[in-house]
């Protein structure tokens, strides 16, 4: 297992609060060595991951179960957005139907109800992967301050299930994003979709925790899960 560590500054300044989302797949797109013509997306979100790829493919199928992420999505021909849901086993057996070449995930396979059934049937999909996996190291610090038990498997809990499935490459990155202050970085927290829609804490809650917390930076970890 390989760890290493990417900084980004200033993460008010970038778009629609997508920093740590778009160096995962930039990363994820640099672990692919070859060029898929039938690929499929699970958690395609608003087509972060369609909108990089840079080589000519035949067709390409993204699932989420936002639709209003999937309105956002781009659109051709060669594109299908499906609205859908990898915790459930009809999506999988609809996809079965279809032979890809390469399974793509970026920053969504952490809100599975059970990782490892979503392996299971990953795997009898029977194509190459690429997979993005938040861990529970992400927002390590304000978890710890606000005394709140994250959601998210740790690395080592996602390796021993990729085994079980896969076996593949796999890579831990850990991901500072600095602020200018505090305050900048809850309002990140609240837009960016990283914290899992959850809210545990009472507003004079949030104001102790803005006070104590005492770094500049969130940190983010992100299993890289690659065939």
């Amino acid at each position: 297992m390989k760890v290493s560590l990417e900084f980004s500054k200033n993460a008010q300044d970038y778009e629609q609060h997508n920093l740590i989302q778009n160096l995962v797949v930039d990363k994820l797109l640099s672990l692919v060595t070859s060029k898929p013509k039938y690929i499929l997306d699970l958690g395609c979100g608003s087509g972060a991951l369609c909108k990089k790829i840079d080589w000519k493919y035949k067709h390409f199928t993204g699932v989420d179960f936002a639709p209003g992420m999937l309105e956002l999505h781009p659109k051709s021909k060669k594109i299908e957005c499906i609205y859908g849901d990898f915790n459930d086993l009809t999506l999988f057996e609809n996809l079965s139907t279809f032979r890809y070449e390469h399974i793509f995930s970026a920053s969504a396979l952490q809100w599975s109800e059970s990782l490892q059934n979503v392996f299971e049937h990953i795997k009898k999909l029977n194509a190459p992967i690429s997979f993005a996996i938040f861990t529970s190291n992400t927002f390590k610090t304000l978890n710890k301050t606000a005394k709140i038990d994250s959601l998210l498997l740790s690395s080592k809990e996602i390796n021993l299930l990729q085994k079980k499935y896969f076996d593949v490459k796999f890579e831990v990155v850990e991901y500072k994003l600095e602020f200018k202050s505090v305050r900048e970085m809850f309002k990140y927290i609240k837009r960016s979709g990283v914290s899992g829609s959850r809210n545990l804490l009472s507003f004079k809650e949030m104001k102790q925790l803005m006070r104590e917390y005492p770094l500049n930076y969130l940190e983010f970890e992100v299993a890289f899960i690659s065939s």
